[in-house]
């Protein structure tokens, strides 16, 4: 019984990525999806191994060595570009003759994107296009899951920043403030701790109103940014109080030239509504050298006995914690604490 003749029409719906040969391996036919991969190339009549390169197995260069991987699955590349890696099988149907049936494995996506294919493109039966619907339906979902994350994130962000954020000012608050120095007190780092109680607040806030003391307080927190350094953090911690912490201190003077700065800069006048807000600022300051062992409570209460040094010393000034401080808190004699005067 002589083998079937091939229609070429039933191959191309079957199989449409497919090339037909004759006896002496060259191509006879191509399918559409074949043709559209190469839409300059004619097919018929040039010689299989011509337009195709066969990867895998390699060392197949002769029509018999292609004959002899007759069923093995063959890794072939089409000449011309952009490149089409391919997988195939050779299949004799008789006379000599033979199909080439070929597909994009893996590379698919590739294919598809590279040639423009459309689901007339493969076989109605070819699972391709289910795939690639799924491709793209996970695509599109993780896009989706990506920017939801991202907003979900940025909100996280900004809810963080504004839980550490005193609302009037724009400046840290005390919960920032606390964690802060819980991070450099854990590192055992050297840093300075300055409180600063404004001097003369209430009489502003008493005669001109709360939103005079509301304009007082942005325009203090403005002077404070600008009269530390890019590294010190100013926390807004009370109505008229403020806690500056400057890391990485290993120079007193350098805490007397900051500190300095932001009292001559408060003492300043400030304008509102035609009236002049007339305060300054009292400061104390605890120094903490590295290694030395100390709770945030403690260093707050030391920063704050020397706050209480600067008001009943007159003041408008800085005074530095010393252990004395903490004996004579609560004497009616001043305490004789190192103080600085503008």
């Amino acid at each position: 019984m002589s083998a079937p003749v091939l229609d070429p029409d039933v191959l191309d719906v079957l199989c449409p990525l497919h090339l037909m040969l004759d006896a002496q391996g060259v191509i006879i036919h191509a399918g559409p999806t074949t043709q559209k991969l190469r839409p300059d190339l004619a097919f018929s009549g040039m010689p299989f191994l011509d337009a195709v390169n066969v990867v895998r197995p390699r060392g197949i260069t002769t029509l018999a060595q292609l004959h002899a991987a007759k069923h093995l699955k063959l890794h072939l590349e089409m000449a011309g570009t952009p490149p089409a890696r391919l997988k195939g099988v050779l299949v004799p149907v008789g006379g000599g003759a033979s199909i080439v049936n070929m597909s994009f494995g893996i590379s698919i996506l590739d294919g598809v994107r590279d040639y423009a294919l459309t689901n007339a493109d493969f076989a109605a039966t070819d699972l391709a296009i289910e795939m690639l619907y799924l491709v793209e339906a996970k695509t599109a979902a993780m896009e989706a899951s990506r920017k939801l994350n991202l907003r979900l994130q940025g909100a996280k962000v900004a809810a963080e920043e504004q839980a550490y954020t005193d609302t009037l000012t724009g400046l840290k608050n005390r919960r920032a403030l606390d964690q802060m120095l819980e991070r450099l007190l854990a590192a055992q780092a050297a840093f300075a701790v300055m409180h600063i109680d404004l001097d003369y607040f209430k009489a502003v806030n008493d005669t001109l109103g709360h939103a005079a003391g509301d304009h007082v307080l942005q325009i203090v927190a403005a002077a404070m940014l600008e009269e530390t350094r890019a590294s010190d953090t100013v926390a807004r911690v009370g109505g008229d109080e403020f806690t500056v912490i400057l890391p990485e201190v290993r120079d007193l003077d350098v805490l007397e030239r900051i500190g300095r700065r932001i009292i001559s800069r408060i003492e300043v006048p400030i304008p509102f509504n035609g009236a002049l807000c007339e305060i300054s600022a009292s400061i104390g300051t605890v120094w903490i050298q590295g290694g030395r062992s100390a709770t945030r409570e403690t260093v707050l209460e030391d920063a704050d006995i020397a706050l209480y040094a600067s008001k009943k010393q007159g003041r408008a000034q800085q005074t530095f914690y010393t252990p004395e401080l903490r004996e004579t808190a609560n004497s009616t004699e001043p305490p004789k604490g190192r103080s600085s005067k503008p």
